[in-house]
């Protein structure tokens, strides 16, 4: 059975994020790094590059950080001005990983599930590997760690050739949110097609309404002037 998140237990999702987003911006924009609480707010929130989209509000992410914070993940700083709190990722250090492992949590947290050749790919700014299979041996050695797997191999998708792989730093009962966004938006065009087919059978209902009306008023009462006449 695959084990989740190791012993430091799973964090949730607003908490995997951020440690996504600081590990980012760490190496997109290193002068801007350690981040403030406005800079982590707009990395967690962007709508680029980030599956699914969030709309995480400040207290939110301020509690987030300290739960992070209790559990050494993340670091506070006041930085060179010594005015403004800032603050930076630990998740290297606590889980004991190298930098292109904790790159490739980064963009599994950051993008959801990815094949191989995606991660590679997405986490090129992050750091770069020589190959697939440097990516896939990194894949491996965080989904058999001793103290807890990190990563997971997802099953292959109907008429997909390669495997998926999901990050477990929030542990296996978030496995569902990373069926990847295709499972979604097949939810979102089964939900689509059955509201316009309720709309098309309330019209029908309307159409032939009318149209028994208009029935009706044709085959009213005969007029007494045409009685007459077939008299």
């Amino acid at each position: 059975m695959t084990q989740a998140a190791g012993a430091q237990g799973p964090l949730d999702f607003l908490e995997a994020r951020i440690l996504a987003v600081l590990i980012e911006k760490e190496s997109t924009t290193p002068d801007a790094y350690p981040l403030t609480l406005n800079s982590l707010g707009a990395g967690c929130n962007q709508k680029s590059a980030r599956d699914p989209v969030l709309t995480a509000t400040e207290s939110e992410i301020q509690q987030a950080l300290e739960n992070l914070r209790q559990r050494a993940l993340v670091l506070e700083t006041y930085g060179a001005s010594g005015r403004v709190l800032r603050y930076a990722h630990n998740l290297g250090r606590v889980y004991a990983l190298p930098a292109a492992a904790v790159a490739l949590l980064a963009t599994l947290a950051l993008r959801g599930a990815q094949t191989i050749n995606e991660l590679r790919a997405n986490s090129e700014r992050l750091y770069r590997f020589d190959d697939s299979s440097s990516v896939e041996a990194y894949l491996e050695e965080l989904a058999t760690r001793n103290a807890g797997a990190l990563v997971v191999r997802m099953p292959k998708q109907p008429g997909s050739r390669e495997h998926r792989w999901a990050h477990l730093l929030c542990g296996e009962a978030s496995l569902p949110a990373y069926q990847g966004s295709s499972a979604c938006e097949s939810s979102k065009e089964a939900s689509e097609l059955s509201d316009r087919l309720t709309r098309l059978e309330q019209e029908v209902s309307e159409l032939r309404a009318g149209l028994q009306e208009l029935r009706a008023m044709l085959d009213g009462p005969t007029q007494p002037g045409e009685l007459a006449q077939a008299d």
